[in-house]
C-alpha cells in the first residue's frame, strides 16, 4: 500500500495520476487512479502464457465502458505475455484497460512493486508543470508553456502529441516513465474542458471502446471527476482500503 506523496507542489490546483504494478506469482495486478478514472487488471500467468484477464472497472467516464471490459478478456488471453504489446486492437478497448494492462505484462517478472505518481498544473499564465516520480522520488519534470515544451533543453519547440519518435530514440530503461508522463499530461487537459463540452460521445474522435460509433450513440457521461488537490483524497486508496477489510 503507497503512503501520500508530497512534493513542492502539493495543495497546488492540478491533475494526480498514480500507477502501481504488483508482481506476484503466477499473476501481475496493474492499478490507476486519476481524476476521470479508476481501474485495475490482473494478468493470470502460466508457462509465459496470459491463461486469464481480469479488469476492474471501479470508476468511468461513460455509461458504456465497463463494456470494455469483455473486450480486454478477448484482446489479451491466451497471448504470450511477449505480446501483450500496445498494438493489439487498442481503439477497440479502453485505452486506460489496455495500457495498464501492456504495463502489467512488462513487469510481470520483477520482484517488487513500482508505483509512479504524476502531476500536471493548471496552467498559470500558459505555463504547465508536468511531474513523474517513481516510487516517491522525481524521475522526470517538464514545463510547458501554451502547449509547446520549454525544458528540458532536448524537448525544446516540441508538443505531447509528437513525442513518439524522441520516446522511442531514449535508452530502453528511460521510455516507460517518459511514456506514461506524455499520457497523464495529455489526459490532464480534460481538466480545462467544461463537462457539457466532452459530454456528447458522437461528437469525439472514435479513439477508444466507448467511442466507437454503435456506442458513442448510446454513451451517457457519467461526470464522477475527483480533484485530489486539496489532499482529502488519495489516488488508489479505494483500492487499499478493499484490501484492508478482506
Amino acid at each position: 500500500m503507497d503512503q501520500a506523496v508530497t512534493h513542492e507542489h502539493d495543495m497546488q490546483p492540478g491533475y494526480r495520476r498514480r500507477i502501481r504494478i504488483e508482481p506476484g506469482a503466477g499473476h501481475v495486478r496493474a492499478l490507476l487512479e486519476d481524476d476521470f478514472h479508476s481501474m485495475a487488471v490482473t494478468l493470470h500467468i502460466a508457462e509465459g502464457i496470459v491463461t486469464a484477464v481480469e479488469p476492474e472497472v471501479e470508476r468511468a467516464p461513460w455509461t458504456t465502458c465497463p463494456g470494455a471490459e469483455a473486450q480486454l478478456r478477448q484482446t489479451f488471453t491466451g497471448l504470450p505475455l511477449a505480446e501483450v504489446t500496445a498494438r493489439r486492437d487498442k481503439k477497440s478497448n479502453c485505452t486506460h484497460l489496455h495500457d495498464i494492462a501492456v504495463l502489467a505484462a512488462a513487469h510481470a517478472s520483477d520482484e517488487a512493486n513500482t508505483s509512479y505518481d504524476f502531476f500536471a498544473s493548471d496552467p498559470v499564465d500558459g505555463v504547465r508543470i508536468l511531474e513523474l516520480l517513481r516510487g516517491g522520488e522525481l524521475l522526470l519534470r517538464w514545463r510547458e508553456h501554451n502547449g509547446v515544451l520549454e525544458h528540458p533543453t532536448d524537448l525544446a519547440g516540441r508538443t505531447l502529441p509528437t513525442l513518439r519518435d524522441w520516446i522511442a530514440g531514449l535508452p530502453v530503461t528511460e521510455q516507460e516513465p517518459a511514456r506514461l508522463l506524455q499520457w497523464a499530461s495529455m489526459v490532464a487537459h480534460g481538466r480545462l474542458i467544461p463537462m457539457d463540452q466532452q459530454s456528447t460521445a458522437s461528437a469525439l474522435p472514435a479513439n477508444c471502446y466507448t467511442l466507437q460509433p454503435e456506442r458513442a450513440a448510446v454513451a451517457l457521461r457519467v461526470g464522477r471527476v475527483f480533484d485530489f488537490s486539496d489532499g482529502s483524497r488519495v489516488p488508489l486508496a479505494v483500492f487499499d482500503e478493499r484490501i484492508a477489510r478482506d
